[in-house]
């Protein structure tokens, strides 16, 4: 099971990133992780920003309001939404678990 943490105006949850797939996609859970496969290599911050941008796309916010938390160089990663309501973090977590 996927691990949230809402505080007020942010949820953030734990990702696996596997660089250097064929395509970007969430392929499941790992120890209450989202595993998310990255197109991009891990070089100069390329993943990073692929997964930024997939976030996005996916869950319908703007970049802007996705960060790393922690983890920037790691492939386990903590990523924050900003600006999340409640009403929205439950639509994202919906997304998420799906």
């Amino acid at each position: 099971m996927i691990e949230f943490d809402e505080q007020k105006g942010t949820l953030e949850f734990r990702v696996l990133v596997v660089p250097k797939a064929s395509k970007t996609e969430i392929r499941g859970e790992h120890d209450g992780r989202l595993r998310v496969r990255v197109a991009a290599p891990p070089v100069e911050g390329a993943a990073n920003a692929e997964l930024i941008a997939f976030f996005a796309k996916l869950l319908k916010v703007p970049k802007s309001s996705i960060e790393i938390a922690s983890g920037e160089t790691s492939r386990r990663k903590s990523i924050r939404l900003n600006g999340v309501d409640r009403k929205d973090a439950a639509e994202i977590k919906a997304r998420l678990a799906q």
